[in-house]
């Protein structure tokens, strides 16, 4: 349970969370999950600004952890941090291989890149030119890459026996089964193939977060706080599952890149570096101090949403009725001890 002297003593009402709720819809620099704009929904409590973001398809019961975390965020704030700032990747979108030094260069120096891959409607060619267009432009950095669930077994097999030519930190979420993910290792480690296994939908979209771990079908896993419910319950899950951890976010503002800072600042260990660089890949953010990583890291500090850039960014009158209804339906799920833990 969260510390009496560490969080509210309620939660707030849903009338609470109406009244400072904000709809934005935010530009993309390039096209990610097949969105070009982002939106999202923000509320401001006692303890600073909250996130509810999940994705449009997400239905309304996985989204109950969105707003959870959200709620953590701006009612009770976070836990205790152990480092003050947190080594964070660039990440590159499904994008041609000439437009790998493009995105890049918008991230500065970093040591680590994710790289997406098994984007629908390319080819294992698209991906590996990708991704040696990466190597190309970083020889020494460590490089992951990101399938999504997007293949089967036997295309994860021989994907990741080419893609390792080139060196792979891991690879995320190569298939989307669990016991897939157990076959993908089998085989990897069978033909002598040295990568890592990561761990994300199966994480975070599970009814249990740590089947994966019990099934010992991955090597590490991929936490991210608005998925899972909060920064706290995302703890819990990384100390019961006994793998390495890998915090990232799930395309936040830097609101959301908040909370995912403070997760990455509260866990005991950071062995990799954390996917939480993305606010580079909007056009724009709700903050005029944005949290955008300065030589590979970013230090951890407040975000707070700036009035002229929530009403620029105002989403159509429409689009606002969708996520305020939503809100009211997400609400009425919450469980209230599920928040406060």
């Amino acid at each position: 349970m969260l510390n009496e002297s560490a969080r509210s003593p309620r939660n707030p009402s849903l009338d609470e969370l109406l009244d400072t709720a904000k709809v934005v819809s935010l530009p993309m620099r390039v096209k990610f999950r097949g969105i070009t704009e982002r939106e999202t929904l923000l509320f401001c409590g006692p303890a600073g600004w909250g996130e509810f973001c999940p994705f449009p398809e997400y239905g309304d019961t996985e989204a109950s952890r969105w707003l959870a975390a959200a709620v953590e965020a701006a009612w009770h704030g976070f836990p205790p941090k152990l480092r003050d700032t947190i080594p964070v990747n660039a990440t590159v979108p499904a994008v041609p291989a000439d437009r790998v030094p493009e995105v890049l260069e918008r991230f500065g120096r970093v040591d680590a890149v994710k790289v997406k891959v098994a984007e629908r409607g390319q080819q294992l060619a698209d991906d590996v030119a990708r991704v040696t267009a990466v190597r190309d432009a970083l020889p020494d950095a460590a490089i992951r890459v990101d399938a999504n669930g997007g293949w089967d077994v036997p295309q994860a097999v021989e994907a990741l026996g080419r893609l390792s030519a080139v060196g792979l930190e891991y690879a995320e979420q190569p298939v989307a089964q669990i016991d897939g993910l157990a076959e993908v290792r089998r085989r990897l480690a069978q033909q002598g193939t040295a990568v890592l296994i990561a761990a994300d939908e199966s994480v975070r979209k599970e009814d249990d977060p740590l089947k994966v771990a019990r099934a010992g079908a991955a090597d590490l896993i991929v936490v991210k706080v608005a998925p899972l419910g909060g920064v706290r319950r995302a703890l819990d899950i990384v100390a019961q599952a006994g793998l390495p951890a890998v915090v990232s976010s799930a395309l936040d503002t830097s609101v959301g890149i908040r909370a995912g800072l403070a997760l990455a600042a509260a866990l005991p260990e950071l062995p990799y570096a954390c996917g939480l660089g993305t606010v580079r890949l909007f056009g724009s953010d709700i903050t005029r101090d944005p949290l955008v990583p300065d030589d590979g890291a970013i230090r951890v500090r407040e975000a707070v949403a700036d009035e002229g850039l929530l009403e620029r960014y105002a989403a159509p009158a429409e689009r606002r009725d969708w996520w305020l209804d939503r809100l009211r339906r997400v609400y009425s799920l919450l469980d209230s001890e599920f928040i406060e833990n």
